[in-house]
């Protein structure tokens, strides 16, 4: 319980404790009542259970983000299975010219503002190998909902629970984004609207201030509570009362509830969040070209083969068997984890090319090499021949 009780005799709900007490000298002081315990003062953070009407279908929705996600409902008529992607295309691997190896060196020495060109210009191209390396990528795009109880300060707002059953989680319609986009939907459950008193300042509108304790005033800070500062000389700044008006209150002891707004009353119902989720993952084939896989990732290749239905069907017939094994393991995969919690709406494989061309060169005298990889003709020489002492250093 609160330590001071609420008078609603005026619109300021102002404490109705105003007891004293003697302060030095024999002045009365203003009466300081004992703190508020933190739980009771500041109440719940969620409404509790009881506030919450039981609808049907919806039985185990919570508050502040419970329900889980909900399964989506059987097809009422069965799946069409997968269908086999289009033919597969006459796989054609380009290989990059020496003029475009030597531009890629040298746009790359030009990047770096301690780095010679003359290699790049100069240097003696010896040789130059291509390593086909393949990226297969597998998009499952997916709509999960959820639902939760939500409250906001009742203003007039329509109540419609009981009035009649309200739809499934899955019968309410959303709005699909575009496929393989990211995006979120919050609905308002229709006929789960009610009002309840507010269950953080008990229907009243206002709290007692934490800061004061509910009294309206605290110690005065010069004085220390006392009413004098220097033998008979009264306090000026409280008057010789020994406390202060509250600042954060202004006085009244209480402050308007900040979840209903002062409006005592609460509209509580179910949202529904609708989320889009495009997840995606990828094989590359392993290439032994001394080039780290981890710089793929910033790169594009040449997209080889393209394929998009509700379910795929894994690819068939490519010249590597690695890519074939980790297609089928991928598409297995997707649609055995996600089907589970959420609703497929699209797949989308593809295979993508990427050019990884070690390029070997001679300057001075000495040998050195460098890859160029991916459609950017991005560059990697981690020994250049031709740096300053501190670039070499950083």
């Amino acid at each position: 319980s609160f330590p001071v009780t609420f008078s609603q005799q005026n619109s300021n709900y102002g404490i109705s404790n105003p007891g004293y007490t003697l302060a030095a000298g024999g002045r009365p002081a203003m009466f300081a009542p004992p703190a508020a315990a933190g739980a009771a003062a500041d109440g719940p953070s969620a409404p509790p259970a009881g506030v919450f009407d039981s609808m049907p279908g919806y039985e185990g929705t919570l508050a502040g983000g419970g329900g889980g996600f909900l399964p989506p409902p059987m097809p009422a008529c069965p799946v069409v299975p997968p269908e086999p992607g289009p033919e597969q295309p006459h796989w054609n691997i380009p290989s990059i010219t020496e003029d475009t190896a030597r531009e890629a060196l040298v746009l790359f020495a030009s990047s770096k503002c301690c780095y010679s060109s003359a290699p790049a210009k100069d240097g003696l191209i010896t040789n130059m190998e291509a390593f086909n390396t393949y990226r297969y990528r597998l998009e499952t795009f997916t709509e999960t909902r959820s639902t939760e109880w939500s409250h906001e300060p009742y203003k007039g707002q329509p109540v419609d629970a009981f009035a009649q059953p309200p739809p499934g989680p899955w019968d309410i319609p959303a709005k699909i984004p575009s496929f393989f986009l990211d995006d979120k939907q919050t609905i308002k459950v229709p006929y789960t609207s009610s009002m309840k008193s507010c269950h953080i300042c008990l229907g009243m509108g206002r709290k007692p201030c934490k800061d004061c304790a509910g009294a309206g005033n605290k110690v005065c800070w010069v004085c220390n509570g006392s009413g004098f500062r220097h033998g008979d000389d009264r306090c000026h700044q409280c008057n010789g009362r020994g406390r202060d008006n509250c600042s954060h209150c202004h006085g009244q002891g209480s402050k308007q509830c900040d979840v209903c707004q002062g409006k005592q009353q609460l509209l509580v119902y179910i949202n529904l969040t609708v989320k889009w989720t495009n997840n995606c993952d990828s094989y590359v084939v392993e290439q032994l070209s001394g080039l780290q896989v981890n710089n793929l990732s910033t790169v594009s290749g040449k997209e080889l083969f393209r394929d998009s239905q509700y379910m795929v069907y894994p690819v068939m017939g490519f010249p590597d068997p690695a890519v074939v094994n980790n297609a089928q393991r991928l598409v297995n995969e997707h649609q055995g984890k996600y089907s589970q919690t959420s609703r497929i709406l699209q797949q989308r494989q593809t295979i993508e090319l990427i050019p990884v061309t070690k390029v070997t060169y001679l300057w001075k005298g000495k040998s050195n090499i460098y890859f160029v990889y991916g459609n950017e003709f991005k560059v990697n020489a981690d020994n250049y021949p031709a740096t300053c002492c501190c670039c070499t250093v950083m």
